[in-house]
């Protein structure tokens, strides 16, 4: 519901919102891609909610068989936290440092593709979005100066 707000309220601006399911993180995504939306809008949220962004289908984002998507975003950016988490709900191997350390984990990339920011899975999504103004912000004075 928070990305829904937030791709509504920066969309205009050049903000695009993307979606991957991922069932590595405690098993929450166990159905098949066809039952995302569905579960999305009846279950967890429910109260029929749709995402007003583009989701993918469900795949690894982390261990043997990432995306490379997401290999490239994690080498990128600095993990979020020290430590990866509990093994026994972490579901991958091998596990490595820059790995995904829980589902919402939220990354900022460039109009140019180059990854900017990474948040914790737990920062708030108004704090994410003060980072993303404080960014285009910082790429709007970037752009008036080279004018």
């Amino acid at each position: 519901m928070e990305l829904n707000a937030l791709q509504e309220e920066l969309g205009p601006f050049g903000l695009v919102i993307l979606g991957f399911p991922s069932n590595q993180f405690g098993k929450q995504e166990p159905g098949e891609n066809s039952e995302i939306l569905p579960s999305l809008k009846y279950v967890r949220p429910g109260g029929g909610f749709v995402p007003n962004f583009q989701l993918f289908e469900k795949g690894d984002v982390n261990g043997e068989k990432e995306q490379k998507f997401y290999t490239f975003l994690k080498n990128s950016c600095p993990p979020t936290a020290e430590l990866l988490g509990s093994p026994g709900r972490l579901f991958w191997e091998p596990m490595k440092i820059h790995d995904i350390r829980w589902n919402f984990e939220k990354f900022l990339v460039g109009p140019d593709g180059i990854p900017v920011m990474r948040w914790y899975h737990r920062t708030t999504v108004s704090n994410v979005k003060m980072d993303i103004l404080s960014y285009m912000r910082r790429q709007a004075a970037l752009s008036a100066r080279g004018k």
